[in-house]
C-alpha cells in the first residue's frame, strides 16, 4: 500500500484480511515520515474492520526515536511488535514478537519452533536492555541529541543537502545527486571515521548510537561539510 494513504489501506482490507503490517518510519526508504495523524487513522481502521495492526520497529524501536517505541508518538499501541537490531544491545542478534496474551495465546507448546528461540545469552542482553530502556535515560538522549543533529543536518539543506527528515538519533539525508551518490557519500564518511549506509540513490540514512555524547554529533556534522565542500 502507498505508505500515509489510509484510504487506500481501508480499502484494500477484505474479510480475508488478517493484519495490516506497516513500518511507523520507513527505515530503508530513508527514514521517511508519516504525516501526522495516520498511525492513529491506521489503528482506528484496523480496530473498525476487526484486523490486526503489526508495527515493525526492527529499526525505529526501543528509544532510537526518542521515545521507547515510534507509534508512540502519536500514542498509538498496536497489537504486535517486531523487534530486533537494538535489543540486541550491540552484543548478539536477538529478535522479538510482543504482543498481549490474547494474541499471542493463539500459540501453544509444540505449534511454533525456532532453532534458536530461547538462547539464554540472548535472553539475558535483550532483558538488560529493556531494564535500560526502562529508566527512560536513553529516550531522553536521543531527543537531545537528535534535536542538535536535526539543527546541524538542516543548516547544510542548500549546501548540498536537498533535504532532511529526523526523529530522534535518526536521520535520512538527500545528498543533492549532481554532488555524488549516497553510496559514494557513505564511503567519503567512511574515510572520515563516520559509518552511515546509503538508500535509493542519493539519500544516507544516519543512525548513531545512542550512547554517543555532543562531541560525537559534531564529528559527524563535520565530517558531512566536509564531504560537501
Amino acid at each position: 500500500m502507498p505508505f500515509g494513504d489510509i484510504a487506500a489501506l481501508e480499502a484494500a482490507i477484505t474479510d480475508d484480511t488478517v493484519a495490516v503490517m506497516l513500518e511507523p518510519i520507513q527505515g530503508e526508504g530513508g527514514v521517511i515520515l508519516p504525516s501526522d495523524g495516520w498511525l492513529h487513522d491506521v489503528r482506528e481502521v484496523t480496530r473498525r474492520r476487526h484486523v490486526l495492526m503489526v508495527a515493525d520497529e526492527i529499526q525505529s524501536g526501543l528509544g532510537r526515536t526518542g521515545t521507547t517505541f515510534a507509534c508512540d508518538v502519536e500514542d498509538v499501541v498496536p497489537d504486535l511488535y517486531v523487534l530486533g537490531k537494538a535489543l540486541g544491545g550491540g552484543i548478539v542478534p536477538v529478535s522479538a514478537v510482543v504482543a498481549d496474551r490474547d494474541v499471542l495465546g493463539v500459540f501453544t507448546p509444540g505449534s511454533h519452533g525456532s532453532t534458536f528461540g530461547g538462547n539464554p545469552l540472548g535472553a539475558a542482553v535483550g532483558q538488560a536492555v529493556v531494564a535500560l530502556l526502562s529508566t527512560g535515560e536513553f529516550q531522553e538522549r536521543a531527543r537531545w541529541l537528535g534535536s542538535l543533529l536535526e539543527r546541524g543536518l538542516r543548516e547544510l539543506v542548500g549546501h548540498g543537502v536537498d533535504a532532511v527528515r529526523c526523529r530522534g538519533l535518526w536521520a535520512g539525508v538527500d545528498i543533492d545527486p549532481q554532488l555524488m551518490t549516497g553510496h559514494e557519500a557513505s564511503h567519503r564518511l567512511l574515510e572520515r571515521g563516520v559509518l552511515v549506509k546509503e538508500t535509493h540513490g542519493s539519500t544516507v540514512r544516519i543512525a548513531p548510537p545512542l550512547v554517543i555524547g555532543e562531541r560525537e554529533v559534531e564529528i559527524l556534522l563535520d565530517a558531512l561539510t566536509a564531504i560537501l565542500d
